[in-house]
C-alpha cells in the first residue's frame, strides 16, 4: 500500500478548495488540482480541513469512562474531592493503562492529535498511574502523541515521600514537572516551588503547575512562580494550568501579573471554566501569551461531565469569554489548537507544507459554524495515516 495519501476537494483552514498531497506523513503539497497517481484519494466533498486539535490538559489516569455510572458523592472542597479520589482508585479498580486507553481513543475520534496528561504520584498508588499511561503511549503512539506530566495532585510536601516519587517518575521517562496550589494544598509555597523548581532544573524539564488559587492568594503564588522563573532562566518553559486569579476584576491585580506572563514567556491553560474566575482569553493572547485548553477531568470521580471532544471545548472557551463574533470564536479555535501546540512545543504543526500531517476533517461552512455545530469529524489523520471516521477510532480500547 502506498504511503502517500492525497485528500481531495478540501478547504483548508475553510477556505478555497483544495488538494492537500501527503508523503512519508508530512504535508508535501497544497494546490487547487494535484496529480498523484500512487496515492490513495480521499475525496472530502468541500468539508473542512483543519489541523489537529491539541488537548493540553487532561487527566487520561482517573476516567470513569466505560466503567458505568457512578454517583457523584465527593464533598464540596478541592481537597475533599482529592482525597475521595485517592480512596476509590484501588476501591473500583480505576485502573490507568485500562482507562487512559479508552480515553485515548475516544479523543482520537473526536479529532485530537496530540494530548498532554497529567499523572498523579502520590503515595498511597506510587508509579501505578504513571506506569499505566506511559504503557498507554507506547501501545497507542501510531494514533496520538502524548506528553506525561508527573503530577502530585495529592500535594508534594503534606505528604512525605512523594517528592521522591516525582523524582523517579521523570528518571523513567515523564517529560514534565507538575505542581498544585503552593499555598492551599502544600501550605508551604516556597518549598513545594523550590521542590518543583528544583526538579525541572535537575532534569532539564519544563513545569505545568495548577494554580486553583483565587484572588490575592493566587497573585501572591504567581509571583513567587515569576521569581524563579526569573532567577532560574527558564524564560518559556513553565505553564500555569486554570490561573484562576487571573479572572479576578481587579485591573489593578491582574495587569501586572499579565505583563509578567509575557515578559517571561508563560504560557496558561484554561478549560473556559462555568463556575470560577477563568482567564481573560483576548487580553492574554493580545498581550502575546502563550494560551492553550483542555478538557481537565472527564466522567471521573470529581465530576460527570466531559466526552473529551477539544472541538466543544472551542465552545465553552467561547462561552465563557463572551466570543460571538466569528473571528472571536476562531480565537477560541486557535486556543485549542496551535495554542496548544505552542505549549506543548511542537515542532512543524499545522496545515502548511512541511508540517506533520496530523490533521482532521470536519462538516461546516467556517470554523465556527463547525465549532457551534460539532458534526462526526468526517476523517483523523495521524503522522499521514487516517487513524479516525466519522467518529470511529481504527483502534480499539480494553
Amino acid at each position: 500500500m502506498s504511503d502517500a495519501l492525497l485528500i481531495r476537494n478540501g478547504r483548508p483552514m475553510g477556505g478555497k478548495p483544495s488538494d492537500i498531497l501527503i508523503r512519508n506523513g508530512v504535508i508535501t503539497e497544497i494546490a487547487e488540482t494535484i496529480s498523484a497517481p500512487d496515492a490513495t484519494i480521499e475525496d472530502v466533498a468541500g468539508d473542512l480541513v483543519l489541523p489537529g486539535l491539541v488537548e493540553a490538559h487532561a487527566h487520561l489516569d482517573k476516567s470513569l469512562w466505560g466503567m458505568g455510572w457512578r454517583p457523584n458523592d465527593a464533598g464540596p472542597r478541592l481537597i475533599d474531592k482529592i482525597d475521595n479520589e485517592r480512596h476509590l482508585k484501588r476501591a473500583i479498580n480505576i485502573d490507568p493503562a485500562r482507562q487512559s486507553a479508552r480515553q485515548v481513543v475516544l479523543s482520537v475520534g473526536h479529532g485530537t492529535t496530540h494530548i498532554r496528561s497529567h499523572v498523579d504520584v502520590d503515595t498511597d498508588h506510587g508509579m501505578w498511574g504513571i506506569e499505566g499511561v506511559m504503557a498507554t503511549r507506547a501501545a497507542y503512539a501510531d494514533i496520538v502523541d502524548m506528553d506525561i506530566v508527573a503530577f502530585p495532585q495529592s500535594g508534594l510536601l503534606r505528604r512525605p515521600g512523594t517528592l521522591a516519587l516525582m523524582d523517579q517518575a521523570l528518571k523513567e521517562g515523564a517529560d514534565v514537572v507538575g505542581g498544585i496550589d503552593p499555598c492551599a494544598i502544600d501550605r508551604d509555597p516556597k518549598g513545594h516551588l523550590d521542590a518543583i523548581f528544583g526538579l525541572a532544573q535537575k532534569y532539564g524539564r519544563p513545569l505545568d503547575i495548577h494554580l486553583h488559587e483565587q484572588g490575592e492568594m493566587g497573585a501572591f503564588s504567581f509571583d513567587l512562580i515569576f521569581e524563579r522563573t526569573r532567577a532560574l532562566g527558564m524564560h518559556g518553559k513553565v505553564v500555569v494550568s486554570h490561573a484562576f486569579c487571573l479572572g479576578a476584576p481587579d485591573r489593578d491585580l491582574v495587569d501586572p501579573m499579565i505583563e509578567q506572563l509575557a515578559e517571561l514567556d508563560i504560557g496558561i491553560m484554561t478549560t473556559g471554566p462555568a463556575g470560577r474566575p477563568a482567564p481573560p482569553v483576548k487580553r492574554l493572547l493580545e498581550a502575546g501569551i502563550r494560551v492553550c485548553s483542555g478538557s481537565d477531568g472527564i466522567r471521573d470521580t470529581w465530576g460527570p461531565y466531559g466526552n473529551a471532544d477539544m472541538l466543544e471545548r472551542v465552545m465553552f472557551v467561547g462561552l465563557r469569554n463572551n466570543f460571538r463574533r466569528d473571528e472571536e470564536v476562531e480565537l477560541a479555535f486557535q486556543v485549542c489548537t496551535i495554542g496548544g501546540a505552542a505549549v506543548m512545543r511542537l515542532d512543524n504543526y499545522g496545515l502548511k507544507v512541511g508540517a506533520r500531517a496530523d490533521l482532521m476533517v470536519v462538516a461546516g461552512e467556517t470554523i465556527t459554524h463547525a465549532a457551534v455545530a460539532r458534526p462526526l469529524r468526517r476523517l483523523v489523520v495521524k503522522h499521514g495515516r487516517v487513524v479516525a471516521r466519522y467518529g470511529s477510532c481504527v483502534r480499539t480500547s480494553p
